[in-house]
């Protein structure tokens, strides 16, 4: 979904529209998340600008966006837009969700405010 002036909601995701993590990211990048997280062990989240690891209860997520390949459960990821509570850098976190998930993306998704509303779940 291309970004434009009327488009800077990270929310505004239509429901059936095609998206690729390519492409979901340079939507994020257009609406200023720039940074990078990263799920670390313990459920907890690292920003690599300050470097800082932060708890998912404290995270600033500002959305939730799910992509799933059309068979290869590889393909089931979480795209978080968020920002850093230490020094508020704009970014996003790349989360594998389902049976192929790493611990620490399970850890961190199952602990991410309101989880439970907008946590994936398989079709």
């Amino acid at each position: 979904m291309p970004v434009d002036a009327d488009h800077e909601n990270p929310n505004a995701y239509q429901q059936g529209e095609a998206q690729t993590l390519r492409g979901v990211l340079a939507e994020f990048e257009g609406l200023g998340y720039t940074g990078q997280f990263g799920a670390q062990p313990g459920g907890a989240i690292r920003c690599f600008t300050c470097r800082q690891e932060l708890s998912p209860a404290d995270a600033e997520v500002d959305a939730l966006r799910r992509l799933e390949g059309a068979s290869d459960p590889d393909d089931m990821l979480a795209v978080l837009p968020l920002r850093c509570p230490h020094c508020a850098t704009k970014g996003t976190l790349v989360l594998a969700y389902g049976p192929e998930a790493a611990i620490e993306d399970s850890e961190v998704l199952a602990a991410l405010p309101d989880a439970a509303n907008d946590r994936p779940t398989t079709p």
